[in-house]
């Protein structure tokens, strides 16, 4: 099912918990489709100090401040992309990094963008674009998700870590392991 840019518009961390359960589709080259159901997320907003766009637009953190539901892609220790989703109104900087999808090889955030061959050639592909070669779809109804959810504080950074913004499945195989966090069921109305 096509998603509407709507819902992306809300801040980065109360649209988070909802992008779980959304299917992450890759054509590839050779005409193949993989799809995922991403299991795992971060969110990053303008007042949180682990975002990008923290300080303000730069080259690389302009794309946060697009419209919602562009790719947001960056490359992290030299080696790995990430795959983030631009939230909140154009010009008010949020996304939500993928973290996780439902398929073992993709548990973490540059493991997925392998998996799916995602480089840095899809920042700011739009991913409420069904003809595009990446893009979001809803497959099924997840509105009744709220008792396996579980929230905690992110992982892998060294700022912002009083904010309980990483989101995911409860008890789901492919989810991070963040080795001394807690974390709690989270109740989504």
């Amino acid at each position: 099912m096509h998603l509407d840019r709507n819902f992306l518009l809300g801040k980065a961390y109360a649209i988070a918990p909802y992008i779980l359960g959304l299917t992450l589709n890759r054509q590839l080259p050779n005409g193949d489709i993989l799809s995922y159901q991403i299991i795992e997320v971060e969110a990053y907003s303008t007042d949180d100090p682990a975002c990008h766009a923290y300080k303000g637009r730069t080259p690389r953190s302009e794309v946060m401040f697009g419209m919602p539901g562009i790719a947001y892609v960056y490359m992290i220790y030299g080696m790995y992309y990430c795959l983030n989703i631009v939230c909140e109104p154009e010009h008010t900087p949020g996304a939500v990094l993928i973290r996780a999808l439902d398929n073992h090889k993709a548990n973490g955030p540059g493991k997925l963008c392998k998996v799916l061959n995602i480089t840095k050639e899809f920042n700011k592909i739009d991913l409420l674009n069904p003809l595009s070669n990446l893009w979001l779809s809803q497959e099924s109804d997840y509105a009744n998700k709220s008792n396996c959810i579980e929230q905690s504080q992110r992982i892998g950074i060294k700022s912002g870590l009083d904010k309980p913004w990483r989101f995911f499945y409860k008890n789901h195989p492919n989810v991070s392991q963040a080795k001394g966090i807690k974390s709690k069921n989270l109740v989504i109305l």
